[in-house]
């Protein structure tokens, strides 16, 4: 029995992929806003009902890791090293990420995909959004390691400042200066940070 559920699933991950590679060629070929989701549709010979099986909206057809991006933020608290603090590890993953970005960068199509999510209002404000949504796992993942109660403010405002931490860290000219400001702020607080004021 378990063998037609594996198939299944196998399928569906195809018919997702192939709607995910289709998009992007298209995006990259055409602009973003040249494309309809009827083209995506035909391009990878499904019809625009499967394809929102598949994506939520036109936007998610080029983020389709939105679920990894969710796990690997709460394994970063729940599997961090002992000994090693919440801020840290989240630190350590948004770099991690960063660096990660960086091998999909000698694709030669990679300048032309952050061009595309750069230049697209629509596509920037969903990818914010897409990194912010993880908002409530992260916070209820840090209230989790620290035994603190779900709707614990604490944890929810460092889940958040955390996850508009990346934003900062990716665009500064020295992301790993700007990562250790940023987390030694959130670890240790303001006043720690600057003495004084």
């Amino acid at each position: 029995m378990t063998e037609p559920t594996g198939r299944r699933e196998r399928k569906k991950a195809q018919t997702r992929q192939s709607l995910a590679d289709a998009a992007l060629e298209l995006f990259l070929d055409r602009g973003y806003d040249q494309v309809g989701v009827k083209d995506v549709a035909d391009a990878a010979d499904v019809s625009v009902t499967t394809l929102f099986k598949h994506f939520p909206s036109k936007e998610a057809l080029v983020f389709d890791q939105d679920d990894d991006l969710e796990a690997a933020l709460v394994a970063a608290v729940r599997d961090r090293a002992p000994g090693r603090s919440i801020p840290q590890a989240l630190r350590e993953h948004i770099l991690l990420a960063r660096t990660q970005l960086a091998v999909h960068a000698t694709d030669p199509r990679f300048a032309d995909f952050t061009r595309m999510v750069r230049e697209t209002p629509a596509l920037r404000d969903y990818a914010h959004r897409m990194w912010t949504r993880h908002e409530a796992a992260l916070a209820l993942a840090i209230a989790e390691a620290v035994g603190a109660p779900e709707d614990d403010l604490g944890c929810a405002a460092l889940a958040h400042f955390a996850l508009e931490a990346r934003g900062l860290i990716l665009r500064h000219p020295e992301p790993h200066r700007a990562a250790d400001e940023a987390f030694a702020l959130l670890e240790h607080g303001w006043t720690a940070s600057h003495p004084g004021s």
